[in-house]
């Protein structure tokens, strides 16, 4: 349905009685011409803390010349992001998940506070992503999200190296099988320049699904960062904009049942994180669309894993990109007949119609044919049983073992179960369970990739399970149960799994068991007591009172 263009700025400058309005963006460098056009906001989270999303600003100045160009005016919005990978391990790991909501809050308050007709949010790190469509939605003006792109592999002793190797590097050099001096010169050639994680972890894995969620345009995300064609990407952003607003297309419409079905399809063909469960989730909540934890499980086991990506696979985003990108998968999944191709996407074209455009470059083994599949489903399981009776998430990339039983090995945090680690306190068939650290207990439900990564460094990856009402990285790889729910803080059972105690992963099953008496079991928990809270005042305080469970995404309300 056809918007006016300037169906919000009208209200904010025109008129005598705006004269104010007007005077203050004069200061700042706009003109009365300027005004009388939409104003679109190009928000990103530029910070110079992390590569993640340091090319940010410099992308948005492509965004806006293709704004000017196509007839609006655009202005900077600028919030903030945190560096999963700088604050793994330590406490900072508790503003991530939450940076998430006040990132989204951010971006509402400026499309409101400034009447902005449309919207660009260009996103980068992990949390950044969800939060653009979680901010549209809540707008409802036409809004497109932009992937500012992956960071290029780095290059160790011969051979491609990302953060994933740094982390479980840490765990070789625990073991003594890496000393420091190869420690601190893969370290210094990981990361070499712009980008977030170059793999399908979290950023790549949310910013794919956004093409097939239909709010990123097709193609775009695959390419990186310091690639030339992100600024050819930048301009085009910012024309499609105004074409969207032009067609009156605004973000909340794209967001169905459908398009989110074809999002998670992404993540589970490609051995994408986790996270995407908590994200989508979240986002469906603000688009007002019906989804449960359980349909994630639905959805991958119809959904072949074909795209051959780290950290369970061999290649990163730029190999993606090189073998076809985006479009190319979006084809497979059209030929195994589970995308929906009528979802329509920012462009005003069909998911469908995008995929004809792919071009597969001759010979790539990066996303395989449907013959010859990785494995028949998709990565992404939800297990419950005694011990989740809400649920958890675990990926499945392909080679992981199906079944582990073996006795708890119980921590009250990661900095513990690191030490225990590192320390070399965990054998062969041990199950870490790691507890209050879920969305309320931690608060912020942080990541255990130091962990996860630290025991695969050690070669206990085949031999030892994890669970835990925290989260992973994309990277972790292994048998790894995350958003454990009810999450301990909220009196689930894994707030009363005792040392020793045997624990069953059984993922043909879809079970996850505490191997004790029902009976025993409510007697445990009847005892148990809340420990005090980690935080009294400040935002940690403040989310962990509104924050909902892992289960339906950590929103707040």
């Amino acid at each position: 349905m056809p918007l006016e263009p300037r169906h919000r700025s009208q209200k904010l400058v025109d008129g005598p009685d705006r004269a104010a309005a007007r005077s203050y963006f004069y200061s700042v460098g706009y003109t009365a011409e300027d005004l009388r056009k939409p104003l679109v906001m190009v928000a990103h989270e530029w910070i110079g803390t992390m590569p993640c999303n340091f090319s940010q600003r410099a992308l948005a100045q492509q965004v806006m010349a293709g704004v000017r160009a196509a007839g609006g005016t655009p202005m900077e919005v600028n919030t903030i992001s945190i560096s999963d990978g700088i604050s793994m391990g330590t406490e900072g790991m508790k503003a991530s998940l939450i940076s998430r909501e006040l990132i989204a809050d951010s971006i509402e308050l400026c499309g409101v506070g400034y009447s902005f007709d449309a919207a660009v949010v260009i996103v980068g790190c992990d949390k950044t992503i969800p939060a653009g469509p979680m901010a549209l939605a809540r707008l409802g003006i036409p809004g497109l999200v932009l992937y500012s792109g992956s960071i290029a592999p780095g290059v160790w002793e011969g051979h491609d190296v990302t953060i994933q190797d740094v982390f479980e590097g840490v765990g070789q050099h625990a073991a003594g099988n890496l000393s420091d001096e190869r420690l601190a010169a893969l370290e210094a050639v990981a990361c070499p320049g712009a980008g977030a994680c170059g793999a399908q972890y979290t950023a790549n894995t949310m910013a794919t699904a956004l093409e097939f969620l239909g709010l990123s345009p097709m193609g775009s995300a695959t390419v990186g960062a310091t690639d030339p064609r992100k600024n050819d990407l930048g301009v085009q952003a910012g024309a499609l904009i105004m074409d969207m607003l032009a067609r009156g297309q605004i973000a909340r419409d794209l967001i169905t049942r459908e398009s989110i079905e074809n999002a998670i399809m992404c993540a589970a063909s490609t051995g994408g994180s986790t996270n995407i469960v908590l994200h989508m989730l979240a986002i469906a909540e603000e688009a007002g669309v019906e989804i449960t934890i359980d349909d994630f499980d639905t959805i991958s086991e119809r959904t072949p894993l074909i795209g051959d990506l780290r950290p369970g696979g061999r290649y990163v985003a730029l190999d993606w990109d090189r073998a076809g990108g985006t479009p190319l998968l979006a084809q497979r999944l059209l030929e195994a007949g589970v995308l929906h191709g009528d979802v329509m996407t920012v462009t005003g074209r069909t998911i469908a119609e995008e995929a004809q455009a792919a071009q597969e470059t001759p010979g790539q083994d990066v996303i395989l044919p449907l013959s010859t599949p990785l494995k028949a489903t998709g990565g992404l399981v939800i297990l419950r049983g005694s011990l989740a009776p809400e649920g958890c998430v675990i990926k499945v990339a392909g080679h992981e073992r199906l079944t582990h039983r073996g006795p708890a090995r119980v921590f009250e945090c990661e900095e513990d179960a690191m030490q225990a680690v590192l320390q070399n306190l965990i054998v062969a068939g041990d199950v870490v369970v790691i507890r209050n650290e879920g969305p309320k207990g931690g608060p912020g439900m942080r990541e255990m990739l130091g962990v996860t990564a630290a025991l695969v460094g050690e070669g206990l990856g085949e031999t030892v399970a994890l669970l835990t009402d925290g989260r992973f990285s994309g990277a972790t790889r292994g048998l790894m149960a995350g958003h454990v729910a009810p999450e301990a803080a909220a009196g689930g059972p894994i707030a009363v799994v005792h040392e020793g105690d045997t624990v069953s992963i059984d993922i043909s099953s879809r079970r996850l068991d505490l191997e004790i008496p029902e009976a025993e079991l409510r007697s445990r928990l009847a005892a148990w007591t809340p420990r005090p809270p980690n935080y009294t005042a400040g935002v940690f305080a403040k989310y962990a009172k509104l924050v909902s469970g892992a289960e339906r995404g950590a929103i707040t309300r």
